[in-house]
């Protein structure tokens, strides 16, 4: 029985990285197809929102057979428990890069607006939160996560930051109106995909130290040990 539960916890592993990869990758391809105006990489992406959606409903479906069929106890049940809310944070970036994907595919047919000074190294944040959020949930690293935890308050800031460049070029008049906006809610999109990879990254921790670390986080209690 313990084999079984074993292989079963093998392969949910498997499908989770796997999505994880699937994931990144579009991520990755809506901030480029955003920076390079590339209206096929970002139809490329808008086209892959299926794939990512159906491997979300295999990956549950499988999670929900575990539970009847094994029904795991301890830090089995805590692991099974945090792939499923992996799963669901992986699923909301993947729509929220199609988002990304469509503002980029709408910009890319008007003439470009100067980007936001820090836009770059926001982008490049976001990006690398969610590979690490990734690398954490493979090398059950909660010292990794907690450091992704932490990083999604520099990511806000830096949302901020862009949001209001953006808000003061069009109250001056330097911006047309409607591209501004399009790119505020491409920016507001990036920084919802940070929070995601933070999500995730909380529940790695949780899966790793049994403890929910959100609240003492924001109250700042957690003391390195």
């Amino acid at each position: 029985m313990r084999a079984h539960l074993d292989r079963d916890l093998k392969n949910l592993k498997k499908e989770i990285l796997l999505m994880g990869g699937m994931v990144e990758d579009v991520t990755s391809k809506a901030i480029r197809a955003f920076r390079e105006r590339n209206i096929e990489l970002a139809e490329e992406v808008m086209a892959g929102d299926d794939v990512i959606d159906n491997k979300e409903l295999e990956v549950e479906d499988k999670v929900l057979k575990m539970l009847a069929l094994h029904t795991p106890v301890a830090n089995d049940l805590r692991y099974v428990i945090s792939i499923l809310k992996v799963n669901n944070d992986l699923e909301r970036i993947g729509d929220l890069a199609l988002h990304i994907a469509d503002r980029a595919k709408y910009l890319a047919q008007h003439p470009p607006i100067a980007l936001p000074a820090r836009f770059d190294e926001m982008a490049d944040l976001v990006l690398t939160s969610v590979r690490r959020s990734l690398q954490a949930l493979v090398d059950q690293d909660a010292e990794m996560a907690f450091d992704i935890i932490i990083t999604d308050d520099k990511i806000d800031s830096l949302h901020w930051e862009t949001y209001r460049e953006l808000l003061r070029r069009m109250t001056e008049g330097d911006e047309d109106i409607d591209l501004a906006f399009h790119t505020i809610s491409m920016v507001r999109h990036l920084e919802r995909i940070g929070d995601h990879a933070g999500n995730i990254a909380e529940d790695v921790y949780f899966m790793v130290e049994g403890e929910v670390i959100r609240h003492k986080v924001e109250c700042g209690e957690r003391e390195d040990n």
